[in-house]
């Protein structure tokens, strides 16, 4: 089974609110698996959606995949959803939706949106991710990559508190998420 599976339910108000049949939704649609959005409209025709009649109105009944939860899929069109989500290529590209991942930890997907919006796939050109990393792990990465190792003998460096200069780096760019951290400029 891949990770980078964002699947979804999709309702319609028109069901809903009448009770009938597909008040509950689709069924589970894994987005990877379409590769536009006239696809899912099939699949949806094909469970019996009347998707020019009383499901003109779709919303995303429930979602995984994606944790955020300042956001209320019930009123993001799952069409929308889809395409913001093919065009970053995180449905395409395990990094990029790892990136996504934790970048929706610190933000918000509104904020990843207008990312998507503004740069297309190279939304994440200015993102890094360290999975496994602390503070201690950052400090010392950035010491090695400023020379620095090169400078102060390695005896001398037992000394020296990474974890606090990994902080001070960081201050403004760099966030803890649950698998490590992420540096966002």
């Amino acid at each position: 089974m891949k990770n980078n599976t964002i699947s979804i339910v999709i309702g319609s108000w028109g069901s809903y609110n009448e009770c009938n049949e597909r008040a509950l939704g689709s069924k589970w649609l894994d987005l990877s698996d379409y590769c536009d959005w006239e696809e899912i409209e099939e699949e949806l025709k094909k469970q019996g959606f009347e998707l020019d009649g009383i499901d003109e109105e779709l919303f995303i009944q429930d979602i995984e995949g994606i944790e955020d939860n300042s956001t209320n899929w019930d009123y993001m069109h799952p069409e929308r959803l889809f395409n913001i989500l093919k065009e970053s290529g995180v449905l395409d590209k395990e990094y990029k939706f790892d990136v996504m991942q934790a970048y929706l930890e610190i933000r918000c997907f509104s904020d990843f949106e207008e990312r998507v919006k503004e740069r297309g796939e190279n939304w994440d050109d200015d993102i890094n991710i360290y999975k496994g990393y602390d503070w201690d792990d950052y400090g010392r990465e950035m010491f090695s990559s400023c020379g620095y190792d090169r400078e102060i003998p390695e005896n001398l460096q037992d000394f020296f508190d990474f974890e606090a200069y990994g902080k001070y780096l960081g201050d403004y760019y760099v966030h803890e998420y649950s698998e490590g951290l992420i540096e966002i400029y």
